[in-house]
């Protein structure tokens, strides 16, 4: 069984869709999915959580490619305001749903080993290669930030992707650490540099494992469609996610994806006729 972590509001509805189609058509090994969520509409209307009728159709897409995976709704509101209610990283770069992960280790029902992924990612082979990965004597293994690893520290990673390991974790205290930091430092990378600077043994692993710029790989295992840093014709930003269809074809000149996708928005027409 491969437990997985994902994070978010509604809106992460179509990331979720499209990640776990891609994973399901890859690996045979069975998905067991938390989703973390909160309603915090005192700081926008849009923030409510991901619905039951949401969790319900992914449940179903899940189940039709293997009746022993599971999607599971966590809604940790209550957990969230005790924990980071009017915090120094609330409004931080990303919306306040990147800093449910740091409350995994209150979760009673987590299992002793997870793998956290970020809804803007895809998997481009068998995931079970990932997840049965070694972390015995680590707190987490991930890969190195693209661009934090040449201007903040050459073993900076990239936390969109976090293979954790919740026993070490609980022993060091690493999440309770980064939950400090969350709440009393403001940071510029919020949830990552927390988790960074909080950790007190990693792994690092090859860029396949979360490759955030090349997405046609045929070895690549994790495709994290990420904002990236661009140069040419002029320096500038792109932030195009999986469900950009159009974008990651034209721009990304991605077509590795084609049949998840082209699924996706059958799948996507069929929850909104339901709807």
């Amino acid at each position: 069984m491969i437990n997985l972590l994902l994070c978010g509001n509604e809106k992460v509805f179509d990331g979720a869709l499209t990640q776990l189609i891609s994973i399901t058509n890859r690996t045979k090994e069975p998905i067991n999915c938390y989703i973390f969520t909160m309603n915090l509409t005192r700081l926008k209307p849009e923030y409510t959580a991901i619905s039951d009728e949401q969790i319900d159709f992914l449940n179903k897409v899940v189940k039709s490619k293997n009746i022993e995976n599971q999607v599971t709704k966590v809604d940790v509101t209550d957990l969230y305001e005790q924990e980071f209610m009017n915090c120094a990283n609330e409004n931080a770069y990303c919306t306040p749903y990147t800093l449910l992960r740091l409350l995994a280790d209150l979760i009673p029902e987590i299992p002793d080993k997870l793998l956290y992924l970020d809804i803007d990612i895809m998997v481009g082979g068998d995931l079970s290669k990932l997840y049965n990965i070694d972390v015995t004597d680590y707190e987490y293994a991930a890969v190195k930030e693209k661009y934090g690893c040449w201007i903040i520290r050459p073993d900076y990673i990239n936390a969109g992707m976090l293979l954790l390991n919740m026993n070490k974790i609980k022993a060091t205290r690493l999440l309770e650490k980064a939950r400090t930091l969350i709440k009393t430092k403001k940071m510029l990378f919020a949830d990552q540099d927390a988790i960074f600077w909080s950790t007190t043994k990693k792994k690092i692993l090859p860029r396949i494992f979360n490759e955030q710029s090349k997405f046609n790989k045929k070895d690549t295992i994790i495709c994290h469609f990420c904002k990236r840093l661009m140069f040419l014709p002029y320096p500038h930003t792109e932030n195009y996610k999986q469900w950009n269809i159009e974008e990651v074809h034209k721009v990304l000149k991605c077509h590795y994806f084609d049949n998840d996708l082209n699924e996706y928005v059958k799948l996507k027409n069929e929850y909104e006729k339901r709807k």
